[in-house]
């Protein structure tokens, strides 16, 4: 139960003066809150800028373009001639100078009524010259003395709606500070010394109600001491599940590695270290008898699926069986398809289960696996289905599945009796993520390439010189070459992707002819599979695709990747379609094409990729310019992103979130007694009451 200390924060947010029902669909709408915000979600909702009032000049003395507020006398009302359409103008003077206040769309009795001639007034905004006169257009205030009595001297600004004005979010945050109760403090006096001594609701407070812009700066200390709030709750909850992951009864796997020796046997190439190292991690690990939780993360191409199908083989020779769920039925098929002739050499027998089976294939694949026919099943979501039972899963292998929550770990591992947990991505996660949001998870890295592969050739080129590199490609194709043309995201909308790749489709069709094919998002799986195959089999040469074909999808013989608005894409994404080419021995070109003029942070995404096919260093650069929510795809796929802390910003501040919670679970496992009474109000604060109900349940 959620401590009642807690409830003011709780309650809705249409509770708040000023917000009632007239607001409360835009406060849920502008928070993303569909089942009501909070009062926890108003004050959470931070402001970005400051509006700096405390500049109080004379008007000779103001400076242009920045804002200042003015005491003047209102000494003429200048309407627009003759009737016509036009702004309406208030002449100003404070006697060292004068100011014309210029209204468009003018509400004229509001004017005449606000700013009478002869009254003293307060104005406050931009201060501009135009034509060689001083000019204020629309200004943000108009006041008389009282009410410039109650302005801040520094505003806020926050992120809006439609139809919610920043004067209703700045009285509901100023309301809810008010609500808040004494909390206790959570924080260990050394790391609170470091973050300024301030407390949790004076943190708050300088954040809405800042003494001076800086305040409101994401490295100012009070910015930090929320930050380390939420990373640690998300420290103590990672910790906690990990602590009852592990505290489950696991069974030890024992195997002399014979079929993963047959397997190892087959291929034309040595392992790796980096391989070595990960299977010896894994093989530990299965041979424990505590469960295994462990993310094997590596570059494109480095290797993964092999490790993942030795330390299955490993499971089966240990008496247990093994599945592996991809995120798409292409590489779910994939996966199949390259491990089976390894598999079976070895004496494995694979079975793949698709959403897509009939009824009659389905029930043929679920009666093998309780029969002990199958011993890996290979599939998608659909392998984790209610309806699907093993006869003893030993091991499950989840590939490109980064964007699981804790309950979704939990229910997988349950699939069998203590069953093991073996996680993978393509996409290399800088340290900082890899410790947020795979805290409770053990990590091996495959940070080096498998030998032949060759170094791919990464080109930038502006749009204009499209029809130069289509004759290029023509050549190369004349060549025996294949190639994938990805085309650019447009708007978010799936949709519209669709139509530009169809549109680009047609239009390489007549340089081409039947040789182009394509595949997207919107087409049945059974359509895009044949798409696939096409490729691969090299009936078309030329792919023309959306981002459906960035994960996983391998054709060695395709050496050309074009990126159509490679500026639109963001750096990981770029560097995992890159790597769909450069998996053969041949020589693989990257052409990342971009429409002018460039922004700053595209210009610096191009080079990165240019410079570098490093994929752990690629990852810590989309972290710098991007933020932590679009590297994981956060935004997109309901991970628990951050309110408060911003990882490419607080980074540092994550090892001491991340070491006091260890120090807080070393001292009480299950944060019992009044000493730790702070931290589980801080778990319920930050919502992390899953990792509460683990401590209840024991």
């Amino acid at each position: 139960m959620r401590p009642t200390l807690l409830d003011p924060l709780f309650a809705p947010a249409d509770s708040l003066p000023g917000v009632g029902a007239k607001y409360a669909k835009l406060f849920d709408r502008l928070l993303g809150k569909s089942g009501g915000a909070r009062v926890v979600d108003v004050l959470f909702h931070l402001p970005h800028a400051a509006l700096d009032r405390r500049a109080r000049p004379k008007i000779r003395d103001a400076e242009l373009d920045q804002i200042a507020t003015l005491e003047v006398r209102v000494a003429e009302h200048r309407p627009p001639p003759n009737n016509r359409k036009g702004p309406f103008k208030v002449l100003v003077e404070d006697g060292t100078g004068d100011v014309e206040l210029v209204f468009f769309l003018a509400n004229v009795e509001w004017i005449k009524k606000r700013l009478p001639i002869g009254a003293t007034r307060w104005v406050s905004g931009k201060l501009e010259q135009w034509d060689g006169h001083l000019q204020m257009v629309h200004p943000d205030k108009v006041m008389d003395a009282e009410e410039l009595a109650k302005l801040p001297p520094v505003e806020p600004v926050y992120a809006l709606t439609e139809s919610l004005y920043p004067r209703v979010i700045q009285k509901a945050a100023l309301a809810g500070l008010k609500r808040l109760p004494v909390l206790p403090e959570w924080i260990d006096e050394a790391n609170l010394k470091r973050l300024g001594g301030l407390g949790f609701a004076e943190a708050l407070g300088r954040l809405h109600a800042p003494n001076a812009p800086s305040d409101i700066d994401p490295q100012s200390l009070a910015w930090q001491r929320l930050a380390y709030d939420e990373l640690l709750a998300n420290q103590l909850a990672l910790i906690l599940v990990r602590a009852r992951m592990k505290g489950l009864p696991g069974r030890a796997m024992l195997s002399e590695g014979k079929l993963g020796g047959k397997i190892l046997a087959q291929l034309p190439y040595a392992l790796t270290g980096a391989q070595q190292r990960a299977l010896g991690e894994i093989r530990a690990d299965l041979a424990s008898p505590q469960r295994m939780i462990r993310l094997l993360q590596g570059d494109v191409g480095s290797g993964k699926t092999i490790v993942a199908l030795v330390a299955m083989a490993h499971v089966v020779e240990a008496g247990r069986q093994a599945a592996m769920m991809a995120p798409t039925e292409i590489l779910a098929r994939q996966h199949f398809e390259r491990m089976k002739p390894l598999a079976e050499a070895a004496g494995l027998r694979l079975a793949l289960i698709t959403g897509r089976d009939t009824p009659l294939m389905r029930r043929a694949s679920l009666a093998a696996l309780v029969a002990d026919e199958v011993d890996i099943a290979v599939g998608t979501h659909a392998l984790f289905q209610e309806s699907v039972a093993f006869r003893d899963l030993g091991l499950a292998v989840v590939d490109e599945q980064h964007r699981f929550g804790v309950h979704q770990r939990l229910a997988l591992a349950d699939k069998g009796e203590a069953a093991d947990l073996l996680v993978m991505t393509a996409t290399p996660i800088p340290r900082t993520l890899v410790l947020t949001y795979f805290g409770d998870m053990d990590v091996s890295a495959l940070d080096e390439k498998p030998p032949g592969r060759t170094p791919i050739d990464t080109r930038v080129l502006p749009v204009e010189r499209l029809d130069e590199m289509v004759a290029a490609i023509g050549r190369a194709i004349a060549g025996g070459a294949r190639a994938y043309w990805v085309c650019p995201l447009v708007e978010e909308n799936e949709d519209l992707d669709v139509a530009a790749a169809e549109e680009r489709a047609e239009s390489l069709r007549a340089f081409f002819g039947t040789s182009v094919g394509l595949v997207h998002g919107r087409m049945k799986g059974v359509d895009k599979d044949a798409a696939m195959e096409r490729f691969q089999r090299g009936d078309t040469k030329v792919l023309v695709a959306t981002t459906v074909i960035e994960v996983g999808v391998d054709v060695p013989e395709a050496t050309i990747m074009v990126i159509e608005h490679a500026e639109r894409f963001g750096l990981a994404q770029l560097h995992q379609l890159r790597g769909r080419v450069g998996r053969g021995s041949g020589r693989s070109t990257c052409l990342l094409m971009y429409k002018s003029p460039l922004g700053e942070a595209s210009r610096a995404r191009l080079n990165i990729l240019r410079e570098t096919e490093d994929g752990f260093r690629i990852a810590e650069e989309d972290l710098r310019l991007r933020g932590e929510g679009e590297v994981l795809g956060a935004r997109q796929a309901g991970m628990p992103g951050f309110q408060l802390a911003r990882l490419e910003l607080h980074g540092a501040l994550l090892r001491l979130a991340r070491d006091a919670a260890e120090a807080a679970i070393a001292a009480s496992p299950r944060l019992e007694g009044e000493g730790h009474r702070a931290l589980r109000t801080l778990l319920y604060l930050f919502e992390r009451d899953s990792a509460v109900r683990l401590l209840e349940a024991g």
